[in-house]
């Protein structure tokens, strides 16, 4: 309200009060005083009611004000938006979780194995004792009988190195000249008078601990190519060599545990230092299809169906190869094609090539060994949880006798001959099925042939034996072999998850594998000429996942029989024998009847 029209009002109403004493005055001037305020009080009325009408028009600007900056705010500038959409891209693209993933697993293993041995001569022994024996008594011996011996044996041991066809040994063994060393059917040579006999015994650990770290990394470089990477180290408790699983000191057991080389480095126990097991480039989705080309050190040990007992989250993929055939880090080539059926959902086919081994140079001398190469055919003409199937065809070239190993029993070990190639043939399946009582059960099946080519030549560090042929110091014409194997396995999953499985593996007389990376302590069972039971049982700690959604850690307790037919399980160097036959035979590795072996794991995967 107005000051001035306080003031005017404030007057009236005195002036209203003191009327009576006003009586003396005019009741003309009064009149005018009483027009004049009712004048004063109308303009007043006016003014107030102008006033409320200013008010009101502001309200309404500021409203209207007020709206336009909300929707002035409300409306975004486009170009801002597109400015703050490229920050927050290349954030992303900085952040390693966009681009690198790592994973890896722990595993802690207890093992406890025994087993039984046939009576055997040990070829490495025998020529050891002759050598120390000899040296030693030409010390003492003044006729110069020892000396000579000694001298005999170093020469037979140089034209025994120069043997290299099936004929050369055969003329070798036959040789008069090579009577004194090696005899005849009924007069024993020098050998024999040195032969180092092992009566059957009884081989044990009862308590073999091991320590296994696998770290993986996968890196996107650009758009559809990345590289995969798998580092690991593998050692048993209180040693950094592999003389727990070689049986150092005295003759291995098996040819694929008689060292650690090349393709089985980082899978069989060795030393804490970490291997690069794996690491190879690809490039995916090559002309916008369901292609790719990869390349590197391969991702070929590990596949299916051994992923069911060792409690992999996830099935291989298609890197993965069926574990009968192959269980080896080869370094090679993948090229692979997945085409769209929609009645073969998941399908794909792939070729590959692979280097077992380099021989380097060719010398001077006519070095004659050549590369050992690996091809491969895969065909899966589905692959969906409920079902998987696989088809696969490898073909070994230039089989070398030996790969390159050092400090074993038999010494630093090369090749030195290739024997021939092997054709493998495979078929396989697995099978998921959900609400069986009240778990889930997995089964799988898968069969192997193996056929032999060998060429003309013989190994003669290991006494003139082929590819599958012959035996020590008795050769035996180069002659195809074809051998069987089957491996079948069923899993139980419970919502508890406790998971108990049971497998069984048989191979037959001339069956032979290419899987010495094979996660077995005695020898890879998918190798053995016999059979092998394994059953096993797995409990997952009720763990909430945190690093992947396939991180887990679990116990692993099972057990495996093995019940050997035939010696040389896991060997291509030589033809098998009966193990009931078996009895003081010339043999370079200690023949198996049977063997148990027992174990414990406590397993992370992260």
């Amino acid at each position: 309200m107005d000051k001035r029209f306080k003031q005017k009002l404030l007057a009236a109403v005195i002036a209203s009060m003191l009327l009576p004493l006003a009586a003396q005055a005019s009741e003309a001037d009064l009149i005018k005083r009483i027009e004049a305020l009712a004048q004063q009080n109308e303009m007043l009325a006016k003014e107030l009611q102008a006033l409320k009408g200013q008010v009101q028009a502001n309200e309404v600007k500021t409203a209207e004000q007020v709206k336009a900056v909300s929707a002035a705010a409300a409306k975004p500038d486009a170009a801002a938006l597109e400015d703050l959409k490229g920050q927050m891209a290349m954030l992303q693209k900085k952040s390693l979780g966009s681009w690198l993933t790592v994973g890896g697993d722990y595993r802690f293993r207890y093992d406890y194995l025994a087993g039984k041995t046939k009576t055997f001569t040990d070829v490495s022994a025998t020529f050891a004792n002759a050598q120390t024996t000899l040296q030693t008594t030409m010390l003492t011996d003044t006729t110069g009988v020892a000396a000579a011996q000694l001298a005999g044996l170093a020469a037979f041991s140089a034209a025994m190195g120069n043997v290299q066809t099936y004929q050369q040994a055969a003329a070798f063994v036959t040789n008069p000249a090579n009577a004194p060393m090696l005899g005849t059917p009924t007069v024993p040579g020098a050998i024999a008078g040195f032969a180092k006999t092992i009566p059957a015994y009884q081989p044990k650990n009862t308590s073999l601990y091991s320590n296994r770290f696998e770290l993986d990394l996968n890196a996107k470089a650009t758009q559809d190519v990345s590289v995969t990477a798998k580092l690991n180290m593998y050692k048993v408790f209180g040693s950094q060599n592999d003389g727990a699983v070689t049986n150092a000191g005295s003759a291995p057991f098996f040819a694929d545990r008689v060292g650690v080389f090349d393709g089985t480095l980082g899978h069989v126990p060795s030393t804490s230092y970490l291997n690069v097991d794996r690491v190879y480039a690809t490039w995916s989705n090559i002309a916008d299809k369901e292609m790719w080309f990869s390349i590197g050190r391969r991702p070929s040990t590990g596949g299916a169906p051994s992923n069911l007992r060792n409690n992999t989250a996830v099935r291989p993929g298609n890197g993965g190869t069926p574990a009968l055939l192959v269980d080896y880090a080869f370094d090679g080539v993948t090229l692979g094609y997945a085409p769209e059926i929609d009645a073969l959902p998941g399908a794909y086919a792939k070729f590959c090539y692979g280097r077992g081994l380099e021989t380097g140079f060719t010398n001077f001398t006519g070095n004659s060994l050549a590369d050992t190469d690996m091809l491969g055919i895969s065909l899966v003409p589905i692959d969906t949880d409920p079902l998987r199937v696989w088809l696969q065809w490898n073909r070994g070239m230039n089989i070398f006798d030996a790969p390159t190993m050092n400090n074993t029993y038999f010494g630093n070990t090369v090749a030195k001959t290739n024997l021939g190639d092997i054709d493998w043939f495979g078929v396989g399946f697995m099978t998921t099925h959900k609400n069986v009582g009240s778990g889930t059960l997995q089964l799988f099946g898968d069969l192997g042939l193996s056929v032999t080519h060998p060429n003309n030549n013989v190994s003669a560090q290991f006494g003139f034996q082929g590819l599958m042929t012959g035996a020590f110091f008795n050769p035996e014409a180069p002659t195809s072999k074809t051998g069987t194997a089957f491996a079948l396995g069923v899993r139980y999953d419970l919502p508890s998850k406790s998971k108990f499985g049971f497998e069984w593996n048989h191979g037959s007389k001339d069956w032979i594998t290419f899987a010495p990376a094979a996660d077995d302590m005695w020898t890879a069972k998918v190798g053995t000429r016999g059979n092998v039971y394994e059953a096993y049982w797995i409990q997952e700690l009720d763990r909430q996942p945190l690093s992947s959604y396939v991180s887990k850690a679990f116990f692993r307790v099972g057990v495996q029989y093995y019940k050997f037919d035939y010696t040389g399980s896991n060997n291509w160097v030589g033809a098998p024998v009966a193990i009931g036959s078996v009895n003081g035979n010339m043999m370079t590795t200690a023949p198996l009847e049977n063997a148990t072996n027992l174990y414990a794991t406590f397993e992370v995967k992260f």
